[in-house]
């Protein structure tokens, strides 16, 4: 008899699209579809049980990268934010990854899904599903003209920020050890995006916004509070991470948290170094499901964009996370909504649909 396939994984957060774009953006659409040397494409997507997730659309600063992550692998560091970005340089970077997303579509890669029906097919019938997802809103003008457009081209989740200041909010620099609560909040333009987002069904991602911007979201929103790669700042005191406060507030709004695979995230020193044992991750999740429950808790990996632990270095290699946490003394069911279930639930309950 034919042994049940495992839970598909669906993921909060990766970056494969700005990989994608930075390699020639549809002339480098093809690797995806036949592999690349990279976190995420579609083969090892197939070899891992990797359903898809929210891919994310991001506008780069100019910044040394080797750089960063060398600061980062010291005892302490607080890294400069980057500039904000102008709209009018953002807009044609979005516009440029939006359309490998499509391109990748009309491959046959992956399906672009607008509703959690959707999702729930594409899981269903083993198709690659992708959410469009923008990290970060540079590319939103103060009018939120360009915010209804993208609503009706597929975008269904939106970050008011990636860790820079935007026209919106304030993000979290880098900074380890550290609390979130660093800055102002959201901006007049920024409790005005809350509020049309939530008119029209986009998920709000508050994983690089800022504590002060986190409580303005939680008093302003009507939908559930999500955190789609953010992990534990009882564990991991990095300014990236959620309090025990912000992580209550997020379960009694029926709201989820993405457990974040970036190194400096999940190690207690908060360097970025890649010999991170699977049973540091199963503490976060731990204290996560403490803190919000079994249906409060997913997976948000950040492929493509970090730094990851040594054995989970692609989206191939998933199976050993679904191990261990079954190893760990996580039933069958639990499993399932970590995997993809949970995300299921707040995306009907934040779309409608």
């Amino acid at each position: 008899m034919a042994q049940p396939l495992p839970p598909a994984v669906f993921d909060g957060h990766n970056d494969v699209l700005l990989k994608l774009y930075k390699a020639g953006a549809l002339d480098a659409s093809q690797g995806f579809v036949d592999g690349r040397a990279g976190h995420v494409d579609a083969v090892k997507a197939k070899a891992g049980g990797f359903g898809g997730g929210f891919f994310a659309v991001y506008v780069p600063s100019p910044v040394n990268l080797d750089s960063k992550f060398e600061e980062m692998t010291k005892e302490k560091y607080d890294l400069p934010l980057p500039p904000a970005l102008d709209w009018a340089d953002a807009l044609p970077v979005v516009m440029a990854q939006a359309a490998v997303l499509f391109d990748l579509e009309a491959r046959g890669a992956l399906v672009v899904v607008r509703t959690a029906t959707e999702l729930a097919a594409a899981l269903e019938a083993g198709r690659l599903a992708a959410i469009f997802h923008i990290e970060g809103a540079e590319g939103i003008d103060a009018d939120l003209h360009t915010l209804d457009v993208l609503y009706r081209a597929g975008l269904r989740s939106l970050g008011p920020v990636w860790s820079r200041p935007t026209i919106f909010g304030h993000g979290v620099p880098f900074r380890f050890p550290a609390t979130p609560d660093i800055g102002p909040g959201l901006t007049e333009h920024g409790f005005r995006l809350v509020k049309r987002c939530n008119e029209l069904g986009i998920m709000l991602d508050l994983s690089h916004l800022n504590e002060a911007g986190f409580w303005d979201v939680a008093r302003t929103t009507d939908a559930p509070l999500v955190a789609t790669h953010s992990n534990a700042h009882a564990i991991c005191p990095h300014a990236r991470n959620l309090t025990d406060r912000q992580l209550d507030a997020i379960a009694e709004s029926g709201g989820m948290v993405g457990l974040n695979f970036a190194v400096a995230f999940l190690r207690e020193d908060g360097r970025m170094l890649s010999d991170v044992p699977m049973e540091q991750m199963l503490r976060h999740l731990d204290h996560l499901i403490g803190r919000l429950g079994e249906d409060g808790v997913g997976l948000g990996s950040d492929y493509d964009g970090a730094v990851v632990p040594d054995g989970l270095d692609t989206v191939a290699d998933l199976p050993k996370l679904r191990t261990a946490m079954a190893e760990h003394g996580y039933g069958a069911e639990l499993i399932a909504k970590i995997c993809h279930k949970n995300w299921l639930r707040v995306l009907e309950r934040t779309w409608g649909q």
